[in-house]
Order: structure tokens, then sequence, then C-alpha cells
């Protein structure tokens, strides 16, 4: 059995596959200490016996790498550079958000310059040692450092990427003689690539992070021993636990990564692979698009720092179910990004929040009901809904169902603009694409959204409200591995490209193997980052064969995304080799395998029906159950498509199939 877990700012979500089928359930997170909503799920699912049988694998997404880095949080954390770079953690890239504003609102690093420090030694572009570290330096960073008495030490020396041996031997030596036992990073070890900034903060990050997760995770795989325990990581592939607590850097996006990897899948399955993604839960939406496979970008920001670990290629907002309506200065109604969280929650939940946000207006509207929500296990209190809109309504002088579907308009416009930032802002034609929506909010705002951005096909996804769960269950154990290994493309010589590789895959391999995974399991995946001489950013290629194709097909890439080629010589940035594990053995039913299914009506009988309020006025709405639907049938709206974890609401003027997976195709009519 696989048991994916993913912990959100609302609801932890389960998704259990035994072989044959899937099961799923919901829990509220408990933030402060998330393994309690975990273990409370796994026995309400009546899997502590197999878990302490060792019969269930689990593979979890975790936000408290995240949370931590958002918080500012995270261990007391000495960084040590070369000297005379002690401070370029603080000093960057000298850019500014507000380029004219003398008193610009850039949060400071949360790293003190005392805790800065530097030592001797010196490595050249050419991996030449220029400079020796001295014993005296040594002695001097050890005074420094018992002074202190950081939880973790991160190493970065300029070159390193090229030659590692003086960061080993600091390390070495610190282990030797510090009187505790710090964890200990090294810039090589965590991003050997160029660009002394951003691998020092990905260095330093690691460090800071890293006791928090190995404190975590060992709490975690103790409670659950002696089932193994997986991470998801940023890239969509995942890591055993043991090795992922030291690896904190590459856990930053490990929850929002399940929901692409499921969102790839069943894109193919439903022959469209090309998909702009939207994950709508209690507190942020996540967008992206996926040109045909999950896209991984090495330019991400976590509260405003380079984070230059491969991850998934996504955008986040604060625009949940969870965001707060308030009034601003001005008189004008604004959400969000503030969210009620999981306690109190929405006015709506019945925990005396007193605030209205987006899930109160889907109730005031009728779109979420009360004795559907969660399937009928958690009762909506609509009337506290109700006051907290009307809250907002009087001071603005308007009715509750306008104030109720003004929150929820600027809340549409809000993803509405994500979406064409990662999609119309990056030459993409959204003609070529499907709108595909997924968590436990999605279903509610997908047709508002597609109308906004004039896409005529759309899908809601099988266990949607769970989506990150179930691409935790489809995920393969990986590692993403990335080498510096610059200059022109063309005065490389392929028999040392090719072992650059496959030093990059022993090491895959290696770690792969504590996995417990052999040779005959993995796949490689070899790619470079290439540019034109002259340019700052690079494009991911795949390996060709050869140098001369290998160029041609970076050529192509940048006409496709840049509209352009130039006759510039192409020069050669990193190397790259993913290794990954065997594909999961997840399987999704489909309706026409399953035995003895008697045909089904193309038009289904709704479950009951209710007036509810559209942009035409009062409406007599059918609210079908999702899992009495089957395949082919077809729906018009205005329809309210209800299932344990999520609501769809289907507005007029759209129609929804049943395909054979038991994803919702929409059209607009």
């Amino acid at each position: 059995m696989i048991l994916g877990i993913d912990t959100g700012g609302t609801f932890t979500d389960f998704v259990l596959f035994d072989g044959e089928q899937l099961r799923i359930h919901k829990v509220l997170s408990t933030p402060s200490a998330p393994e309690q909503a975990i273990l409370k799920g796994v026995k309400e699912m009546g899997l502590k016996q197999a878990v302490e049988k060792g019969a269930v694998r689990i593979v979890h997404g975790t936000t408290v790498a995240t949370n931590a880095a958002l918080e500012g949080q995270g261990a007391r954390t000495a960084y040590v550079a070369n000297r005379g770079f002690k401070d370029i953690l603080h000093i960057g890239r000298q850019t500014r958000r507000e380029l004219y504003n003398l008193q610009p609102s850039d949060k400071p690093l949360p790293l003190e310059h005392e805790y800065c420090l530097e030592v001797g030694g010196r490595i050249n572009s050419q991996g030449e040692i220029i400079e020796r570290i001295t014993d005296e330096d040594m002695h001097a960073l050890v005074a420094f450092l018992e002074k202190l008495k950081p939880d973790a030490i991160a190493i970065n020396h300029v070159f390193s990427f090229i030659n590692p041996s003086h960061e080993q031997q600091i390390k070495q030596e610190l282990q030797r003689s510090l009187s505790w036992q710090p964890l200990i990073v090294c810039s090589s070890e965590v991003l050997p690539q160029y660009k002394e900034y951003e691998r020092g903060i990905a260095t330093w990050l690691n460090a800071r992070l890293s006791p928090l997760m190995i404190n975590y995770l060992t709490r975690l795989e103790a409670s659950l021993a002696p089932s193994p325990l997986a991470i998801m990581q940023s890239s969509g592939g995942t890591m055993n636990a043991r090795q992922a607590g030291s690896n904190s850097v590459r856990l930053l996006l490990s929850g929002p990564a399940g929901g692409l990897v499921a969102a790839d899948k069943i894109g193919k399955l439903a022959q469209s692979p090309r998909l702009v993604t939207f994950d709508m839960g209690g507190t942020s939406t996540d967008v992206a698009l996926l040109n045909e496979k999950v896209p991984l970008s090495d330019e991400t920001h976590i509260n405003q720092l380079p984070i230059s670990i491969p991850s998934v290629a996504m955008h986040t907002i604060g625009a949940g179910g969870g965001s707060i309506a308030y009034i601003d200065e001005g008189g004008i109604l604004q959400v969000g990004p503030r969210s009620a969280g999981a306690n109190p929650g929405p006015a709506c939940y019945g925990r005396g929040s007193g605030v209205a946000t987006v899930s109160d207006a889907n109730a005031v509207l009728g779109r979420l009901q009360a004795d559907f929500f969660l399937g009928g296990e958690m009762q909506l209190d609509i009337k506290a809904a109700k006051q907290a809109v009307e809250a907002l309504a009087i001071p603005l002088g308007l009715s509750l169902e306008e104030t109720a579907q003004g929150i929820l308009d600027i809340v549409n416009e809000h993803m509405s603009r994500a979406l064409r930032k990662i999609s119309v802002g990056k030459g993409y034609n959204l003609g070529n694409f499907k709108l595909c929506c997924f968590g436990g909010a999605g279903g509610l705002h997908i047709c508002a959204l597609a109308d906004s951005l004039e896409i005529k096909e759309a899908i809601v996804p099988v266990q949607g409200g769970v989506f990150s769960a179930l691409g935790l269950v489809a995920a393969r154990a990986e590692r993403q591995l990335t080498q510096t290994h610059s200059g022109l493309f063309s005065s490389f010589d392929e028999a040392t490209l090719l072992n650059r590789f496959g030093q990059l895959a022993e090491e895959g391999r290696l770690a792969m193997q504590e996995e417990g995974l052999a040779e005959h399991d993995l796949s490689r995946e070899t790619s470079l980052n290439l540019r034109y001489q002259g340019q700052a950013h690079s494009l991911n290629i795949s390996w060709q064969g050869s140098i001369h194709a290998t160029t041609e097909a970076f050529t192509e890439a940048h006409q496709l995304r840049y509209g352009h080629k130039l006759d510039s010589p192409v020069e050669l940035v990193d190397l790259c080799v993913a290794t990954r594990g065997p594909e999961s053995n997840l399987q999704l039913s489909r309706f026409d395998d399953t035995p003895n299914r008697k045909p089904s009506s193309l038009t289904p009988q709704p479950h009951t029906s209710r007036s509810l309020l559209t942009s035409e006025g009062p409406m007599a709405t059918a609210v079908y159950r999702r899992k009495q639907l089957k395949h082919p049938q077809r729906i018009s709206g205005p329809a309210l498509i209800c299932e344990q974890v999520s609501t769809t609401w289907l507005e007029p003027g759209w129609t929804a199939e049943v395909d054979v997976y038991g994803n919702l195709l929409f059209h607009k009519t």
C-alpha cells in the first residue's frame, strides 16, 4: 500500500492506493505540530496496525521548511566565507524592488553580521590553489565559533564548485576541533554551481532549516515506523526521510510539487498534456503551466531569497478559501493575502472567527452547501457566514449577495492575473491549453477563471480536492544533480562531457542505492544549461547525442521561447543529470473496465435541487453527487457537483462530460 500525505495550511490530505483502488481522507491541520494531524488521519483511516507492521509506504509533502523560511525561523547559523567575502549574503545582487525608494521595504536577511565569518585560502577559476589555509586561520575560526556556539555552520568559498578541497578541509577540521557537534554544510555538497551569492543563500538556508527538518522528520519517522517514509522534493521526485532531513533546501516546494505530478499524469490520461493549472487551497493558490511535462526552474524565490535548486516552476499568490475580505482605508473592498487558516478558519466553520472569507462568500451564495461539505462530516454554519459578510455589506452600502459576489470577483481577478503572468506573459497562446483546477476550493472558481482567460475547455480531475496527495502516490524517487562546467560549447570534447555526465549519474546511483533501489530500477535523463555568449539566463536542453545536434536544439528552443535566434556562439553553463526510480504502480479505475456495470443514461438524475444566486438572479440548480456520475454522462449548468473533499460549480453556459477515469471535462457552450 502507498499512502500520500499532503500537509496544507487548512487541511491535511490523505490518499491511499492499496494496489486496486483509492481511498481518500481529510483532517484539519495542526500547524504547531504537523505530525499530530498525520497520526490522527492514519488512525481514522484504520491504518494504524498496517503502519505498525511496515505494510504501508508513506510519501509526505511537507510545508515545515517552507513556513520556516517564510517566517524567518530556523537554527542559529554561522556563515564561513573567504577572507573579504563574508558580507556577500547581505550585499546580494544590489537589486531593489523599488528602484527610487530611499527607504525600501525589502526584508533584511535574518543573519546577524556577527555570525558572518571569514577564513584565509583561495582557489582560482581554474580550480588551482593560489592561497592555502594556514593553521593560524583555522585556530582563529575555531575561536570565533566557540564564542558563538551556533547550531549549524554553512561554508561557502569562491570556486568551490570546481575544487571543493578547501571547504572539505574546513569541515573536517571543525568536526575535529569544536567542543560540540553542530550541523556543518558545504556549498559544494548543496549546489556545486557558479554564482557565489545564490550558492551561498542555498547553503545557508540548508544549514539553517535542516536541524528543524531533522527534528520533525525524526519524530514523524519514529511514529510511523517500521513503515518507510519518503518526502516529496521541490523537483517533483521523492527522497527518503533520512536524506531529506539534511537536504531541507530541496523541500521548499514539497507540498505543491505533488499537485503538478498528478496534473501531468491526469492530463496525459485525458489526452490533454498541455494544461494551465491552479491549485486553490485554504491559504494560497499555486498556478503553473504544463507544456507536456512538469516544468522545472532554478530561479525560484522564497521570501525574496533566490533558491537555485531545481524546483517545479509555479507562481504562488495569497488567494485561497480562507483568504480574508476587508475594507481598506480608502473604503474599498479587498481580499487577501491574510488567511483565517485552519483555526479558527472561515466564519462558516463555526469556530467563532467572525471574519468574512472567500469560503463564506461561496456559502452565502449557496455554492457551498451545509449538508454536503466534507461528505456531510462537517456541518457549515451558514448563519455565521452571512453575519460575517453582512458586516462588510453595511458600510459598503451593498446587499449581502452583492458583497459576496464582489468578494469572489476580486479573488478571481487575483488568480486570473497570476495565470496570465505564467502563460500569456511568457509568450504562450492559451488557445492551445486547457484549464485544470485542483485543491479543495478550485472547482468553485474554474468556470469564472476560464471565462476571464477566454479558455473554452477545462478539466476538473478525479480526486481534485486531494490532488497534491494523489501526486505523492504517483511520484517517483529522484535525484536532480547539477554541476557547473562552463565554456564555449563547441570547444568541448564529447568524451569529456560524457565522462562528467557519468560522474553525476554515479552520484545519483549511490544516493538511490541508500533507498534500496538497484541499478536496473533506475532511469536517467541528461541535459545541459545553454545560453548565447554574453547572456545572463540559460535554457535547459536535453542532450541530443552530439554537440552539434544539441546546439541545433538550443537554437530552436531559443526561437520558440524568445521569438528570435542569434549568430553568437553558444555557451555551456551547467551539466544536469536526473536519476529516477521506477514508475509508481498507481492505476486509476476506468469506468469501461468496471465489471458488471450497467449502461448509464447520458443525462444523470440529480440528487436534489436548490435555488442558488447566479449573475442572472436566483436560479433552480441541480445538485449531483460526483461518485454517482458515470462515463459518458453529460450535465449542463447551472449545477453543483459535490464530493467528499470539494465542490464544483458548473456555471450557466457550460457543460460537463464524465470521461472514462471520472474526470469532468468542461466545455463552453
